[in-house]
């Protein structure tokens, strides 16, 4: 340290040594803390300031340990001795060291965990960043608030069994369920277990954010009469295994023009790839060649070979020349405003679209985002 900080660290050793005034050695307390983290320390000088932490976490004033633990709470210098120490404090004290000081390994925040009241089990729970094997023992042993803040912390490491684990727990708990349903990635089971408990708006997100079994999203986008119904278009695009979930839709006979139609029409060339590909029974690269490599006459033949109606060959054949185009452009061929965009640039052409079908891209277009999201996506 240099000599000035030295000097200020005698004053404020002889402060917190000397006076009986709790406040006066508080302050001296967050000066010290403050001065030695900030500080450019050897091994020796650190090795001096650990020696003097110790002394500050075992002062009789709990003024004096609560500005020790304010100040150090997330700094690497609080030696994992003291952590623990402090952590077993009254709450004013531990709190803020059990809610972020990196001085803990999982085997103490685990302890914790199990010995501790809920405000602690909270605390761990909402930690920064929390590990796996810490958010299974939340999961499976702490109570309902420790679980509902896990599921909210973005980063916390759950693992499938985890969410399983705590829904089985707390199934009846609505926080808890909408906490897990807006998390940003979740496994398939999980979102279907979801469905089954969460609230309407809740499940509208499920269904539109995260990915279903096809078996399950053509069951619930087939009855009107859930509470919350299943876009396949939404689907498609975050299905991870577009293949299976397209031959699942032809194998329910749901696969059909007016999907194939809705889905280009909303720029998910992907899925009408794959969706021709699957129809006309041909390789998906040999599908991939006639739609976009194979001249003006490649898409017709595919497009008949898969038994499309006649009527509507214009319609697709509008919606494929118009994200060819904005291809051309550079666009970016995802996200919300690609979308938008890609309705808007469709719907000018005036296609030949069943009523049906162009009362769903209008409906799709009035739900696009605001304006400030769409330049946010696009920034």
């Amino acid at each position: 340290m240099t000599t000035s900080r030295a000097r200020l660290t005698d004053l404020d050793l002889h402060r917190l040594i000397k006076s009986g005034d709790d406040d006066e050695r508080a302050t001296a307390a967050h000066k010290l803390c403050r001065t030695i983290d900030r500080a450019d320390l050897s091994s020796a000088d650190r090795e001096a300031a650990e020696k003097i932490l110790r002394v500050l976490a075992g002062d009789v004033a709990e003024m004096v340990r609560r500005a020790l633990a304010v100040t150090l709470k997330s700094s690497d210098l609080l030696p994992r001795d003291v952590a623990r120490r402090l952590a077993r404090d009254v709450d004013t004290v531990a709190m803020p060291i059990i809610g972020f000081s990196p001085a803990f390994t999982d085997e103490d925040l685990i302890e914790i965990v199990r010995s501790g009241s809920s405000a602690r089990q909270v605390a761990v729970a909402s930690r920064p960043k929390v590990s796996r094997d810490v958010a299974d023992v939340i999961a499976s042993d702490a109570g309902e608030l420790a679980v509902r803040a896990l599921a909210a912390n973005d980063n916390a490491d759950l693992s499938e069994r985890s969410m399983g684990r705590a829904l089985e727990r707390f199934s009846q708990s609505p926080e808890l369920v909408a906490a897990m349903a807006y998390r940003p990635v979740l496994p398939m089971a999980i979102t279907e277990k979801l469905i089954g408990l969460a609230s309407e708006a809740v499940r509208e997100h499920l269904v539109t954010r995260h990915a279903l079994a096809p078996e399950t999203a053509i069951q619930l986008a087939q009855y009107t009469r859930e509470r919350a119904t299943v876009d396949l278009i939404d689907q498609a695009g975050a299905s991870t295994d577009l293949p299976t979930f397209v031959a699942t839709l032809n194998a329910r006979k749901a696969l059909n023009a007016s999907l194939l139609l809705r889905g280009l029409a909303r720029g998910q060339m992907a899925f009408f790839e794959q969706g021709l590909s699957e129809l006309a029974g041909v390789a998906h690269d040999r599908a991939w060649l006639m739609i976009h490599d194979a001249g003006p006459l490649g898409l017709k033949a595919i497009y008949d070979r898969a038994g499309l109606p006649p009527r509507l060959f214009q319609a697709f054949r509008a919606g494929v020349d118009t994200w060819r185009g904005m291809q051309a452009e550079g666009v970016a061929l995802s996200g919300d405003r690609f979308q938008q965009r890609m309705l808007e640039r469709f719907l000018t052409q005036r296609p030949n679209t069943p009523r049906e079908d162009l009362t769903y891209l209008l409906e799709r277009l009035d739900r696009a985002p605001e304006p400030e999201m769409l330049a946010a996506n696009a920034a």
